[in-house]
């Protein structure tokens, strides 16, 4: 059963709907279960300065991407890179610690979602993928 925190946060679309004011955009697809995002995202001085989203998802991507979008601002994109390439890496361990920063996403990556881990990083794939079509 999804908690009623997980229903709170995905419910919050503050910076859902794609502006078209960044040529930063990218789209990423969940090929288990069919999830799609698209994220745009504005950069000023290697810096996020905001990050929208738009998608067809299930209820723990839209609540991982309404998290990230508020998380990442005025996050220098490098250590941005890093940090979406960490907990990639811890989602597929048992362990997941996360940085301070990244602990409103501790409800999503409970051990009784570990099934739904791959819809809850689709949002950080796809900005990952944004930030690296600006190399």
């Amino acid at each position: 059963m999804i908690s009623s925190e997980i229903i709170k946060i995905a419910s919050d679309t503050t910076n859902c709907g794609i502006k078209k004011k960044s040529n930063l955009i990218a789209t990423s697809k969940n090929k288990i279960c069919g999830d799609k995002i698209t994220v745009e995202i504005e950069v000023l001085d290697n810096k996020i300065q905001e990050m929208c989203y738009e998608t067809e998802s299930c209820i723990f991507c839209q609540a991982s991407a309404s998290l990230l979008s508020k998380i990442v601002k005025k996050t220098n994109i490098n250590i941005l890179r890093k940090d979406v390439n960490k907990i990639n890496m811890i989602c597929k361990n048992e362990r997941i610690i996360l940085k301070s920063k990244y602990k409103p996403f501790k409800k999503l990556f409970m051990s009784k979602y570990k099934e739904r881990f791959n819809c809850i990083l689709l949002p950080f794939n796809a900005l990952l993928k944004a930030i690296n079509s600006a190399i």
